[in-house]
């Protein structure tokens, strides 16, 4: 068993219905002086091999410009260590079960290159001030499916229970808007693949410097999403739309699809929980999409503790432009020379189905990022208790917005040996997080011109 650290005997760890407690006074000063502002223990471990935060990437390197792939800000880092199926005994302690079966279903070419940890996590000012301007406040209501008195930033940042640390990834800050182009692959199990291409635009409502907790809880969105296939030629112009609610309970998810045989924009009530994602082969439900997303409600949720754990960081290497995607995509896993592995403290949280609910994982840990609030690593057990899939989110600091976030989320699916990769950028033009968008532009009729242009 992995040693749980700083789980107080107060914590909720099954939530009931009804508004859920607020973070106390003491704790809420804490924030910017033990711990950094958005709550994450702001000293080192007791070894030093996790340093203190110092307030992570503050400006952009030397010679970057804004629309290029992010350089390697420490490309000059050596591997400390490389974990292999034949030493990994050694190394058990600080991986998750679901990290420890890859290297058991991969025994010949799984391996972790682990490097320096980089507490490099940074965000802007305003959302670390909105973090304790709400922290006193922010409220979970309807059994903890929606949330009030809150805006821009983090709202448990000290969380008392699981669906607290899970809210905070749901709302961590990720820019204000972004349009981004990609793709994924779903690779056979000897590795051969096609690219299907994505592009996507985004607006967070919930992040905007100047939403208010008022205007939010009026409109109840959270964010807006579009997304528009573009390769292959037969899958082209199919199209989503979404738009994600605060309260799930008053008004769930909104969504439409844009099909393009039929050529018509229909409600899709159905984007949602374990449905399949878009072209994913079937390796991934829809709640997967961001390593969790959507409304929590079926499941119980257990904040563990906190716990180190090696998870990947500064993924600059992975990210790119000179690295072509054939390099990355390998049979049974993506080429794990390009993945920078680091050791940081990470909350554990447990997702159980409740009784009378259905869904394809019976229970979900879930491991995020302290400095970040992002699921870096998530364990999915099928119903009968056995692992079904385990996903992996490479992160990297936008430092031109700044934000931690993915750049490539990988699926493994275990039984069937196949893993879908998602975010794949590295042969396209880079995220733009400075496009002006509005609300019109995530409408169903925008959504038809998507599928249509």
């Amino acid at each position: 068993m992995k040693k749980i650290t700083l789980v107080a005997s107060t914590i909720a760890l099954v939530l009931s219905c009804g508004a859920m407690a607020k973070i106390p006074a003491d704790q809420v000063a804490r924030l910017g002086a033990d711990l950094t502002p958005l709550g994450a223990e702001k000293a080192g471990n007791a070894d030093g091999s996790i340093p203190a935060w110092d307030g992570g990437i503050k400006t952009p390197p030397a010679g970057y410009k804004v629309g290029d792939h992010h350089q390697d800000p420490f490309s000059g880092d050596k591997v400390l260590y490389t974990i292999t199926k034949a030493n990994l005994d050694q190394y058990k302690a600080l991986l998750s079960p679901g990290q420890i079966r890859l290297f058991e279903s991969y025994p010949d070419s799984y391996k972790m290159n682990v490097y320096q940890t980089r507490r490099t996590a940074s965000f802007p000012q305003y959302v670390y001030d909105a973090t304790k301007k709400i922290a006193p406040n922010a409220e979970l209501v309807e059994g903890g499916n929606g949330i009030v008195n809150a805006a821009i930033g983090i709202p448990f940042p000290v969380p008392q229970n699981g669906l607290e640390a899970i809210w905070n990834h749901l709302l961590r800050y990720r820019g204000v808007a972004a349009s981004r182009n990609g793709g994924q692959v779903a690779p056979t199990a000897s590795g051969d693949f096609v690219t299907i291409g994505f592009d996507e635009q985004i607006m967070f409502k919930y992040s905007a410097p100047d939403a208010t907790v008022d205007a939010l809880q009026k409109e109840n969105i959270l964010f807006r999403f579009k997304q528009a296939v573009t390769t292959p030629a037969r899958l082209a112009g199919t199209a989503l739309l979404v738009h994600e609610t605060m309260d799930q309970i008053k008004t769930p998810r909104q969504a439409w699809t844009y099909n393009t045989g039929q050529r018509r924009v229909r409600r899709a009530p159905n984007v949602a929980y374990d449905a399949p994602g878009t072209a994913s082969d079937g390796l991934r439900t829809t709640d997967d999409f961001d390593m969790f997303n959507g409304s929590p409600n079926r499941y119980d949720w257990k904040l563990v503790g906190k716990q180190e754990l090696l998870i990947p960081y500064n993924s600059y290497k992975l990210h790119s432009d000179t690295v072509k995607y054939a390099d990355l995509i390998k049979p049974g896993h993506i080429n794990p020379e390009y993945v920078r592995w680091e050791k940081h403290r990470v909350w554990k949280v447990e997702a159980t189905l409740k009784q009378g609910t259905s869904h394809v994982y019976g229970k979900r840990v879930f491991f995020i990022d302290e400095d970040s609030w992002q699921i870096h690593v998530a364990d999915l057990y099928d119903n009968r208790g056995e692992l079904y899939r385990v996903a992996v989110a490479h992160g990297l600091n936008y430092y031109e917005v700044p934000t931690h976030w993915s750049t490539l989320e990988v699926y493994h699916d275990l039984n069937t040996r196949r893993y879908l990769a998602i975010g794949l950028d590295n042969e396209d033009k880079m995220y733009d997080f400075g496009v002006k968008l509005t609300d019109n532009d995530f409408t169903p009729a925008a959504l038809r011109r998507e599928g249509t242009r």
